[in-house]
């Protein structure tokens, strides 16, 4: 029986080397040679067989080689687990270093940044003001009362009576001209909301107002300022037309044209075969504005516009539907 438990002692020491740091594999030893129906649970029941003048000498042997098999175990135990607590060195100085990935800024905000630093150049101050809006300087400051008609050109969010969801950010102007006086040369950039959802239109969309106000100023500026603005925005050599239009708080009103990026004013799908695009509306401030803020309308005079980011962005990358800027689609983001 001696040499039966030698036999067991040096496997058990042959398989524990074996197994290394498997915490699995050393759990299943552990099982196989001191668990209750291991190797040395079957050598304890054949020494109860033994002659009664064997029994203790084999005993102690017995014991001796079941602390030592079990001691062996618990350290390859021990060191599985620490190795297996440490941090994976992930660090192999052989390969070619990985490069972070740059992220880039969204098209447009790009678009929105290149629109003010043409307006900027020619003069413009940036302004901001409250998406959170009061009935008041969404409309009534801006010459459209509550029973106006103009109103339901615009799907406005109400919170309540008072407040909405501005639908426009020429409210911005209203609040500049209350705390300044002329003269007065301002963009407000920023978002806007109304209630319509297709392939032209979002519920959340980003707008550019434009004010300039003084004595002396004419619908001459006016044509001037924008000119300068789309030939930097789209090349000198696109032409531009101002069409009569009606805004509630301009008079005289237009509506400004380019022609078709896409087919160079000879007519496509995208311009309807007219070869031109609208891009933005504009006009001279309505006397009744300037009433509304306490300014004279027989000495001051100005301008103001308004223009779409995501209209001016699909115009000048060709994109053809405006959901594409939403959708967070890293394909199409990349592209620019």
């Amino acid at each position: 029986m001696k040499e039966t438990i030698q036999t067991i002692l040096h496997a058990a020491e042959r398989d524990t080397d074996a197994a290394g740091d498997d915490a699995k594999e050393l759990e299943a030893l552990r099982v196989r040679y001191l668990g209750r129906k291991g190797e040395f649970s079957r050598c304890f029941k054949e020494l109860a067989q033994m002659p009664p003048d064997e029994r203790p000498q084999l005993g102690q042997f017995l014991n001796e080689a079941k602390v030592q098999v079990e001691q062996g175990l618990n350290e390859a135990l021990e060191r599985a687990r620490e190795q297996a607590s440490r941090p994976a060195d992930v660090l192999d100085v052989t390969l070619p270093g990985r490069a972070p990935l740059q992220g880039r800024l969204h098209p447009i905000t790009q678009v929105a940044r290149e629109i003010s630093r043409i307006f900027h150049r020619l003069g413009f101050e940036t302004v901001e003001g409250p998406e959170v809006e009061l009935d008041y300087y969404n409309f009534e400051a801006l010459n459209i009362p509550k029973d106006h008609p103009a109103r339901d050109m615009q799907d406005t969010f109400y919170i309540s009576e008072n407040v909405l969801l501005r639908t426009h950010t020429s409210p911005i102007q209203v609040r500049v001209m209350e705390k300044r006086q002329p003269p007065i040369r301002i963009i407000a950039p920023g978002k806007a909301y109304r209630c319509d959802s297709d392939v032209t239109h979002t519920p959340m969309f980003h707008q550019v107002e434009g004010l300039m106000v003084g004595e002396n100023i004419s619908f001459a500026d006016l044509k001037g300022i924008l000119t300068v603005f789309v030939h930097q925005m789209f090349g000198a050599g696109v032409g531009l037309r101002f069409r009569p239009s009606f805004f509630p708080f301009t008079e005289p009103s237009a509506e400004v044209d380019i022609q078709c990026v896409m087919c160079q004013g000879s007519g496509c799908r995208v311009c309807s075969h007219t070869g031109w695009l609208e891009i933005l509306g504009s006009g001279m401030v309505d006397p009744e504005v300037f009433k509304m803020v306490g300014y004279d309308p027989e000495r001051i005079t100005g301008f103001a516009f308004g223009m779409g980011i995501e209209r001016i962005s699909m115009l000048k990358y060709g994109i053809d539907d405006l959901r594409l800027f939403y959708e967070n689609d890293l394909r199409f983001l990349s592209q620019f």
